[in-house]
């Protein structure tokens, strides 16, 4: 019999960490059913704590809930997300600029690292591998900046930018070739304890993510006057 992956009190945030990973991690796929009493089983916890943890994750607009359906991981629209990415350039341009004051020495080599196996590559294909590195990216930078509330509300966009769109690109919305020299400028500049630059770079690499949310949505109109 598999042991229960939750052991002690507190069974709702247990539960509610624990199923925001899954969402993050892509073993909860947008658009997916939750199964409750899978996931309840699985957890080792009884379907109360769980549906707590569900109705949080509801709050977060991670979840939804469909009439006599039951729990849904949320699938954003486009127009959606460039709403998020819009809140997500001023919050993540403060935490890069944060960062570029208080990074260490120790901490700029693990940020120098996580792109190290793409720099310099013409073509990146691993987009599995990409992803990873991004999602660790913008949250070391969080995490660097050092304020609860600001890692808080990072993570849940964090999760919402890259779990959500394009499975077959790993959630990412533009390709590691677009995107690993201006990933590597946000690096130098916070290394380089420069903050103006790093919130700069920082806002300059979630707008070029907006204009392409943008040119989508034309295009998918297009379409459909074509269509029509």
């Amino acid at each position: 019999m598999r042991k229960p992956l939750i052991k002690s009190e507190n069974l709702d945030q247990k539960a509610y960490q624990i199923i925001k990973e899954m969402i993050e991690n892509r073993h909860l796929e947008p658009g997916q059913k939750i199964p409750q009493e899978k996931l309840a089983a699985e957890l080792g916890i009884s379907r109360t704590p769980l549906i707590s943890a569900l109705k949080f994750l509801e709050q977060e607009k991670l979840v939804e809930t469909k009439p006599r359906r039951g729990f849904f991981v949320r699938l954003f629209t486009l127009d959606e997300m460039v709403s998020i990415f819009e809140i997500r350039e001023v919050l993540e341009g403060l935490s890069a600029r944060r960062a570029a004051e208080s990074i260490t020495d120790q901490q700029a080599q693990h940020i120098q690292g996580l792109f190290k196996t793409f720099a310099g590559k013409k073509d990146i294909t691993d987009f599995h591998a990409y992803s990873i590195a991004d999602r660790q990216f913008h949250n070391f930078i969080a995490n660097i900046a050092s304020r609860e509330f600001l890692r808080s509300f990072l993570q849940t966009f964090n999760i919402v930018s890259l779990a959500y769109l394009y499975p077959t690109k790993e959630g990412l919305i533009r390709t590691p070739n677009e995107t690993i020299t201006e990933h590597l400028d946000i690096v130098d500049a916070i290394c380089s304890h420069d903050p103006a630059a790093a919130e700069e770079t920082m806002r300059l690499h979630l707008q070029t993510t907006v204009s392409h949310l943008k040119r989508e949505i034309e295009q998918q109109k297009s379409i459909k006057e074509v269509n029509y």
